[in-house]
């Protein structure tokens, strides 16, 4: 697999490909890196040590084109090792790097975005649940009638799909607390997908996952371009990179 790196000379970014298997591209800037990555140089991009989001995201907007109207990130979250933790198991996390406050169409399109991300990076199925501060109707709020919308229109284009909403996080990833706060859940307590209605719940919810959790953060891994892509943040590590690598492998795979 060939990435493309606009931050190809920055020292941890050396550091993880001298570990990695993959055929490391060099480019100028963004421009050149999307302009390379549409010419069939390069499989994906891997960008944001030195950029910010928004440098790395419109020109992946301007520059790679989108497949719809929508543009997201999400996370790939894998567990700490040694724990028997019922709730420990890799999920995936969206949208916690790009999206502020998305409307119930955008949060459709998130949610249909992670799930094909999923599928590809958990190598299952999604079951997917979009978060709230309320269960199955425990509290009413404009946020909450936003993801019951959004839901609606998921249902009209992917029938199939194993989700459920509104959730609190207990309930959606915790099997014996799911059978008391929606025992009639398809998810059970077994979601492997976390949606959540906004940019500040994402972002706190990923490092929490982090700093609290024991949690491996991969991404964020952009969603809705012509081709993969990640938003390295500018505080990540060789291990960090070398897991977005691994990440773009899978994301690359028809």
């Amino acid at each position: 697999m060939k990435i493309i790196f606009p931050e190809y000379d920055n020292g941890i970014i050396q550091a993880a490909l001298q570990e990695s298997d993959i055929t490391a591209v060099k480019a100028d800037n963004l421009e050149d890196a999307c302009a390379k990555l549409k010419a069939g140089q390069a499989d994906a991009l891997i960008a944001g040590i030195d950029y910010t989001t928004r440098e790395v995201v419109l020109a992946c907007k301007n520059y790679l084109g989108m497949k719809g109207e929508t543009f997201s990130s999400c996370f790939l979250l894998l567990p700490p090792e040694n724990t028997n933790s019922p709730t420990s198991r890799p999920y995936i996390l969206a949208d916690a790097g790009v999206t502020k406050n998305p409307t119930a169409a955008q949060l459709k399109d998130i949610i249909l975005q992670t799930a094909d991300s999923a599928r590809k990076l958990l190598k299952e199925e999604p079951k997917i649940a979009v978060l709230s501060f309320s269960t199955k109707g425990s509290a009413k709020d404009d946020s909450i009638d936003k993801i019951h919308a959004s839901l609606s229109l998921v249902k009209q284009q992917a029938p199939d799909l194993i989700i459920d909403s509104e959730l609190q996080l207990d309930a959606a990833i915790n099997p014996e607390i799911a059978k008391k706060k929606c025992p009639d859940s398809p998810l059970k307590g077994e979601a492997n997908v976390l949606i959540v209605p906004d940019l500040n719940s994402g972002n706190i919810l990923y490092k929490a996952f982090e700093q609290l959790g024991g949690y491996t953060a991969a991404g964020p891994l952009l969603q809705g371009f012509n081709f993969p892509a990640s938003d390295l943040s500018r505080g990540s590590t060789k291990e960090d990179v070398l897991l977005v690598i691994n990440s773009l492998k899978r994301l690359s795979k028809a």
